[in-house]
């Protein structure tokens, strides 16, 4: 590169925040202090000097008919975002996630400035529902970064060109994650069962999910009494799920980031709400639960479009019900609390489950490249080729 760079980053959720703190650092580590960066995210990227104009916990929207509801605010976060890009005057951005947000934002930074590289970091999941959007992505930006090799035919179809860089959540060092050392810090026996909760990253799943987990953890300690159990709150969620917590009438041990994988390591199962949590708790070994749940309305609007089998990525990518899965209405405690009971009891059928889930990481693309450093080359090849343009 000739002279220094501006980047735009832009991420509206907590996993996109680790993604675009992960790209920043990797650019920073090619580029030195001649790259600066812009835009929008969290605490992550806070860290690596980007400076959010709002807090995106606010756009971390579940469901359909949610979004209609909060439509006028991330109208107006829209405009700030493209805002914010025409001040600033970067040499690309980078959207990361989130759908309903980056594709808004892309388009308004489009009309505005068409002469800026548009990059898309991580694409919808168009083999699951709506394909369509591959084309809508293709009109939108320049360039898709992909997590999945099989993402990239959906979009090379549609016109755009794609780079596989692979998912960062597979390239997490769970060797110098300690369960006995967590065990030993919050005086939890090592022989004793372990039950960890990942309730997830959105306020959204937080509300609705914590009561289940709740009354499924009621229903596992009134058998088992002993059961030691312990709730991982994510960065942008963290103040909700520790007041949530506090009532619960049974002790739990919360678990920031900085200990969760320690504490994965620590668990003898664990039950979490769907999403990139359960590929990390695969690479740590350790069978789980997975549960989910939307608005009743939005949950009957997405039966019609969705076609995948599975929500959980390595059951997607082995084709089968590795981990067992829970949706809506079948996510209740009823329910719930036999499945993990069976985990929490049978040590041969939880070895098998956390033996299949460590195979199924090899089809997802475990032991290539680091993803943050292939997402930093592809950035600075799709700026150079504008340039070259």
């Amino acid at each position: 590169m000739s002279r220094p760079l501006k980047i735009m980053l832009v991420a509206a959720e907590a996993s996109g925040d680790a993604l675009g703190a992960g790209l920043a650092q990797a650019l920073r580590k090619r580029l030195g202090d001649t790259v600066s960066f812009v835009g929008v995210g969290g605490p992550r990227m806070a860290a690596e000097g980007v400076v959010s104009p709002f807090d995106i916990a606010e756009l971390s929207i579940l469901g359909w008919i949610e979004g209609l509801r909060a439509y006028g605010m991330v109208r107006r976060r829209v405009r700030e975002t493209a805002a914010l890009a025409a001040r600033e005057q970067p040499d690309a951005v980078v959207l990361i996630d989130s759908w309903g947000f980056t594709i808004r934002v892309a388009e308004a930074i489009r009309a505005a400035r068409p002469d800026v590289p548009l990059i898309k970091y991580v694409g919808p999941q168009v083999w699951a529902s709506r394909p369509s959007r591959a084309k809508t992505l293709a009109g939108a930006v320049d360039h898709l970064l992909a997590l999945y090799s099989f993402d990239a035919p959906w979009f090379e179809r549609a016109g755009l060109p794609t780079t596989v860089v692979g998912s960062s959540a597979l390239h997490v060092d769970m060797d110098s994650a300690d369960g006995a050392a967590f065990r030993a810090r919050r005086g939890i026996a090592a022989d004793a069962k372990l039950l960890l909760i990942l309730p997830g990253s959105r306020p959204a799943e937080i509300a609705r999910m914590t009561p289940v987990y709740e009354a499924t953890i009621r229903r596992l300690k009134a058998a088992d009494p002993g059961l030691a159990v312990a709730v991982v709150a994510a960065g942008t969620v963290a103040k909700d799920v520790t007041s949530r917590v506090a009532a619960w009438p049974f002790r739990v041990h919360l678990v920031d980031e900085a200990e969760k994988y320690d504490a994965m390591r620590a668990a003898t199962a664990a039950l979490a709400t769907s999403g990139t949590v359960s590929t990390e708790l695969a690479l740590a070994g350790t069978p789980m639960v997975i549960a989910y749940r939307i608005g009743a309305l939005s949950y009957e609007l997405m039966k019609r479009v969705v076609t995948a089998k599975h929500i959980t990525l390595f059951n997607i990518a082995a084709d089968a019900r590795i981990a067992p899965e829970f949706i809506q209405n079948e996510a209740s405690p009823d329910i719930l609390a036999p499945a993990v009971q069976r985990l929490l009891a049978d040590h041969e059928a939880a070895a098998d489950q956390a033996r299949r889930q460590t195979a199924a990481l090899d089809l997802m693309g475990r032991g290539g490249p680091d993803p943050s450093a292939l997402a930093a080359d592809a950035v600075l090849q799709v700026i150079e080729a504008k340039r070259g343009g």
